[in-house]
């Protein structure tokens, strides 16, 4: 993978700035104390997050996945079924941000959960379709976006329940129930997900299934 400038800024920025995050939050001043112990100019912080917090908490959140869907991919998934499939991606997940379990707290006090903002709602439909990607799912009709949509629906309950700490037992448990009921909602996907789907192509264009309206 290429990384550019602005990736290695505002890695280095993230470094320094986890270790406050986890006890000021998701703040300005946590940043800008964060940004001068990594010797980053003003510059050089408009390169790495021109929108301040908001694009490091992103970032944040697009490491985990990406070390996730890493995970994943060195994986042998073959023999699960679809379900155990997707739910072994949720987990794998969580378990990229399970370092950082307090940063996520901070998030969510801030706002960033349960992905009710605009960034936020495209992390989860994100984080939906890598794990049904790493699943195998090769959908190109509606069926792939009422898939991603549903599963983009749960993830912040999810992650409310993760956030407590539960043990490893009963989180499996409780993805299995969101797993579930999430399965059952796919009956009325339409309904259910269409307003989704309408804020995320509203937000990326490119998120525009061509099978809408069609059978699934």
């Amino acid at each position: 993978m290429t990384h550019t400038p602005s990736d290695v800024l505002r890695s280095r920025w993230l470094e320094a700035l986890l270790p406050h995050v986890a006890f000021d939050g998701w703040t300005d001043a946590a940043a800008g104390l964060a940004a001068n112990q990594a010797g980053l100019s003003e510059g050089e912080q408009a390169l790495a997050a021109p929108n301040g917090v908001i694009d490091l908490i992103e970032a944040f959140f697009a490491a985990a996945e990406t070390e996730a869907a890493a995970v994943l991919a060195s994986e042998d998934l073959t023999a699960l079924r679809v379900p155990d499939k997707v739910k072994r991606g949720v987990l794998a997940w969580l378990d990229a941000l399970a370092p950082n379990r307090e940063v996520v707290r901070r998030a969510a006090a801030r706002g960033f959960l349960p992905w009710s903002a605009g960034p936020a709602v495209q992390r989860a439909w994100s984080v939906a379709d890598m794990v049904w990607t790493a699943a195998g799912d090769t959908a190109t009709d509606y069926n792939r976006y009422s898939k991603r949509g549903l599963l983009a629906a749960v993830i912040p309950g999810i992650v409310m329940y993760w956030l407590d700490a539960p043990d490893e037992s009963d989180l499996d448990a409780y993805i299995s129930r969101r797993l579930q009921q999430a399965s059952g909602l796919g009956r009325n996907a339409g309904r259910v997900v269409a307003p989704v789907l309408d804020f995320i192509k509203a937000l990326r264009p490119d998120a525009n299934p061509s099978g809408r309206g069609q059978g699934h």
